[in-house]
């Protein structure tokens, strides 16, 4: 009899159907020469400490170092686990074969090798290894079954990392409990997870610590485009503003225009923590949600196997794309062009070299109707999926010098000139606009420009959310934006895809951390206990990631999982002497935190613009009154105000922060001059003065016929939400040419300005 042993029973079920197991009995299917079983994941644990010394069992400093000679497994003590574990070895028992079915990973081998070794089986073992739970995957899988022998490096890894685990965990935990611990307090202390609380904590010390540098901008708004200052900012005032000075005395002029045509890559696809990440950020899942709904995903057999460390596919894929894309009907207007040629093979998305046990987490071509968080999850895979197989997309980046006398000013922009991928990402609600483009700019050409110089403040850090943090976790605490520098520095990365959600949701649990929105902070607990930690590599996210690039080393068998856990007991043995030697007692305690929240309610700053440096004087402060903002030395030696409402028009506090912060406001609707509504933005004149730019909405030319109406020649033309149309529109004129039959008429052709007066004046009635 074949006895195949899977780690969930829905997984067993799936591969009792394939292989031809139909008869259900307790704890098994059976069925076709073979008998398909499951454990719930760990049915084994290692032995506690008192298994092996019964005086290990009393939290004692004198107890410690605990150091087994040999680390032993036990069933766990649980009746449930403990019925399906004898069923199991009753099953082996009677076996020709054993398959592994467990999933494919580290922890997968250890769970089932830990239940093969507990059962004392000393049979054949064959070694199941799929990505996905598809039929096709599951039948590919059973003719081509290895032996259990070529996964022994895999569980030497999955046994070593539980050993350091235990290792440290046991002992530190006991030393700084007993040693620093309040009244009934343990404080948990881990491989992993005290290097991802000490991030949390710094990241959190470096805030409150950190101290505002002032420094000043010198910018100009030219043909309403904002250059900056090209050399940068100022640290001393009096430096740019003698050259602010300078600048307003003469014209603006175009030194240069470059413009640099080049590709956007289609995003990578996903890794369990990129999709963690992208979950965080744009469904505001945490870490842990987004693990279970895509787990999930996977046992419904519509995405591939969800706990891996790689963006890349394996070329023996490739063959299978034009299928799984075939099969997304839901996705039909995406893949449509895509079907029925050659798909593209991108050494971006397909090396053999970046994939190691499993490949990207992409779609398997199945659909099935899912709930509203699952369709989500599963929209993002699969788009991601569809997007790399398009054509790059065409960018065209421009860079414009200026000056004015001989301070030169600098401004970019980007146009698209073929979206490629994009258009997989586009919603009916995208704006079908070219992104960043700047008017035409002309060598030579010179003109008035409005400069301002004004004072900014270096700002702390962001607070972590769970998606930077477990991007830190996964570079070691090493900010890295480049997808490929990340790529390179995963093998560093602090604990697993698979595991990082389920540390971070440790912390939240044990109360270390805690949320504020998206925030993830540390409470008073979390920072005392890295406060009282004075062993760096405790809390070094760099050094612990080493010891996980040991464990991928022994993996792939360049290390020694006995040089490891010879490594980790001499730590641990060094570590228990200094902190038995320390002679403070931090008596630490999960009541602190109670503290913490309230002095914080007592001593919280009012956020927004009230109690801002005063922009003019620089000396108040803003407070506010009944009608407007304004600087507490407002009657004395300063006039600075900010009227709740200008031009007719109630300004949010928002927008003041933002002119504060930014020089202006955004554009903004309802000023009233006159008699007449306009839309525009907010400035401060020199005097730091309200001033409103209006927006101007029509389209210029240097030649005024081009720039008039082609039918009523009486107004000019105006560009609409949707189409261009006619100044005189409230005269009667009904000129209106939408922007899809400027495009049409464009013929592929790039979309300037020029182009488009050419199309619009070419207009028949």
């Amino acid at each position: 009899m074949k006895v195949c042993i899977a780690e969930k029973p829905s997984v067993a079920r799936e591969i009792a159907q394939v292989v031809g197991a139909n008869t259900k009995h307790d704890g098994y299917f059976e069925g076709n020469g073979y008998q398909v079983t499951f454990t719930f994941g760990h049915l084994c644990t290692l032995k506690e400490p008192n298994d092996y010394k019964p005086h290990w069992k009393s939290w004692d400093l004198n107890n410690l170092p605990m150091l087994p000679e040999k680390f032993e497994t036990k069933v766990t003590n649980d009746s449930g686990i403990k019925k399906q574990f004898n069923i199991v070895k009753k099953l082996f028992d009677k076996a020709d074969v054993v398959i592994n079915c467990g999933d494919a990973g580290t922890e997968g081998e250890l769970i089932q090798r830990w239940v093969l070794d507990q059962a004392n089986y000393k049979g054949e073992v064959q070694r199941l290894w799929i990505s996905s739970l598809t039929t096709e995957a599951i039948k590919d899988g059973f003719n081509n079954l290895q032996s259990s022998k070529k996964y022994d490096n895999l569980y030497y890894a999955g046994f070593s990392r539980a050993i350091g685990d235990w290792l440290l965990g046991m002992n530190a935990t006991r030393l700084y409990t007993v040693k620093h611990g309040g009244y009934k307090q343990v404080l948990s202390v881990g491989r992993v997870q005290t290097p991802t609380l000490a991030m949390v904590v710094n990241r959190f010390k470096d805030i409150e610590n950190f101290k505002p540098k002032p420094y000043w901008e010198l910018q100009t708004l030219y043909r309403d485009t904002l250059f900056s200052y090209e050399e940068g900012r100022f640290t001393k005032v009096e430096e740019g503003q003698a050259l602010a000075t300078k600048v307003k005395e003469h014209d603006f002029e175009i030194v240069s225009t470059k413009k640099k045509n080049g590709n956007e890559y289609a995003p990578k696809l996903f890794d369990l923590t990129g999709l963690q990440v992208y979950c965080n950020t744009k469904f505001g899942f945490s870490a842990d949600e987004t693990l279970k709904i895509v787990q999930k995903l996977y046992e419904q057999k519509v995405v591939t196997y969800p706990r891996v460390d790689t963006t890349f596919l394996p070329n023996d894929i490739y063959p299978k794309v034009p299928g799984i894309l075939d099969n997304l009907k839901s996705y039909s207007t995406l893949t449509q062009s895509l079907l029925g040629k050659k798909v593209k093979k991108s050494k971006r998305v397909f090396d053999d070299a970046k994939v190691t046990d499993h490949h990207a987490i992409i779609p398997t071509g199945i659909q099935i109707n899912l709930q509203y968080n699952q369709q989500q999850v599963y929209d993002i895979i699969t788009k991601r999926f569809i997007a790399v197989f398009y054509d790059d997309c065409k960018v065209s980046n421009t860079t414009v010098i200026g000056k004015a006398d001989t301070v030169n000013f600098k401004t970019t922009g980007k146009e698209i000139l073929s979206k490629g991928w994009r258009v997989v990402f586009e919603t009916p609600n995208s704006k079908n606009t070219e992104a960043g483009l700047l008017p035409n700019f002309v060598k030579g050409e010179k003109g008035p420009h409005e400069p301002s110089f004004l004072e900014k403040e270096t700002k702390p850090p962001n607070q972590f959310t769970e998606a930077t943090l477990l991007r830190a976790m996964e570079t070691a605490g090493k900010q890295v934006d480049n997808d490929e520098l990340r790529d390179l520095m995963k093998e560093n990365g602090i604990g697993r895809p698979s595991t990082r959600a389920n540390i971070i949701e440790t912390l939240f649990r044990r109360k270390y951390i805690k949320r504020n929105k998206k925030q993830v902070l540390p409470t008073v607990t979390g920072i005392q206990l890295i406060e009282t930690i004075k062993n760096d590599l405790l809390k070094s996210a760099e050094l612990t990631g080493l010891w996980e690039k040991q464990l991928k080393d022994i993996e792939k068998g360049e290390f020694s999982a006995g040089t490891f856990i010879h490594n980790m007991k001499k730590m641990v043995d060094q570590l228990v002497y200094e902190v038995r030697s320390e002679k403070n007692e931090a008596k630490i305690s999960y009541t602190n935190n109670k503290t913490n929240t309230t002095k914080k309610k007592t001593t919280k700053k009012t956020k927004g613009i009230i109690a801002a440096a005063c922009p003019k004087c620089k000396s108040g402060q803003l407070v506010k009154g009944k009608n407007a903002y304004g600087c507490n030395l407002y009657g004395k030696t300063c006039d600075f105000v900010l009227p709740f409402e200008f031009r007719e028009k109630k300004i949010s506090e928002n927008q003041y922060q933002r002119l504060l912060d930014k020089g202006s406001t955004v554009n903004l609707k309802g000023f009233k001059i006159e008699g007449q509504n306009l839309e525009g933005l907010l400035r401060f004149d020199e005097a730091f003065k309200l001033k409103l730019e209006p927006k101007k909405t029509t389209i210029k030319s240097k030649s005024d016929n081009k720039n008039s109406c082609p039918k009523c020649k009486k107004g000019t033309i105006i560009k609409g939400k949707t189409a261009y149309g006619c100044s005189a529109y409230k005269e009667g004129c009904d000129f209106r040419f939408s922007y899809d039959d400027v495009r049409s008429k464009a013929n592929g052709q790039t979309l300037t300005k020029e182009l488009v007066f050419k199309i619009l004046q070419n207009y028949t009635l």
